[in-house]
């Protein structure tokens, strides 16, 4: 019997949805609190936010991201760079806390050449991996198979952010 993948929140992106006209992260970053749920965003700090990527390559895929709207990392001063470091490390724990995950891969991709989808606005991925997951999907079909609905990671992962 044939399985079925059902991701209806990418239907939009797969689509070619129409791209916002600002900058995504800014929009974010100064909407009011209590569109955080529908924004994906689990933690608010002085300098940056954490939130979940809306087109995850695993589950449990979050970004730290810088309020201010900076293109690079050598643009971030001390205390930026301190509070960035604690947030990832809170994010580590609730991510291993959540999922168990063998391995965390955190990256930045600084310009439309290395792979930036939203270019000019400094953010890092964590992203969980597991042994084995890469298989066909990823390698042949270009496709990843995401095994929760987004607002049920946000709900464990906030359960384990306020745990750590």
């Amino acid at each position: 019997m044939m399985g079925r993948l059902y991701a209806p929140w990418r239907s939009v992106y797969l689509m070619g949805g129409q791209p916002a006209s600002g900058c995504l992260f800014c929009e974010i970053a100064a909407a009011e609190p209590d569109r955080d749920r529908d924004n994906f965003v689990l933690e608010r700090g002085r300098e940056w936010f954490v939130m979940i990527n809306r087109y995850p390559y695993t589950t449990g895929h979050v970004m730290v991201v810088s309020r201010c709207h900076v293109e690079k990392v050598s643009d971030l001063g001390a205390e930026e760079g301190a509070e960035m470091v604690q947030l990832l490390a809170r994010c580590e724990r609730a991510i291993k806390r959540a999922y168990g995950p063998d391995g965390i891969n955190l990256g930045a991709n600084l310009g439309r050449s290395a792979g930036a989808g939203i270019i000019g606005h400094f953010h890092l991925h964590m992203v969980p991996r597991w042994h084995g997951d890469t298989n066909f999907m990823s390698v042949v079909a270009e496709t990843r198979v995401v095994s929760e609905d987004l607002h049920v990671t946000y709900d464990r992962l906030l359960g384990a952010l306020r745990e750590s």
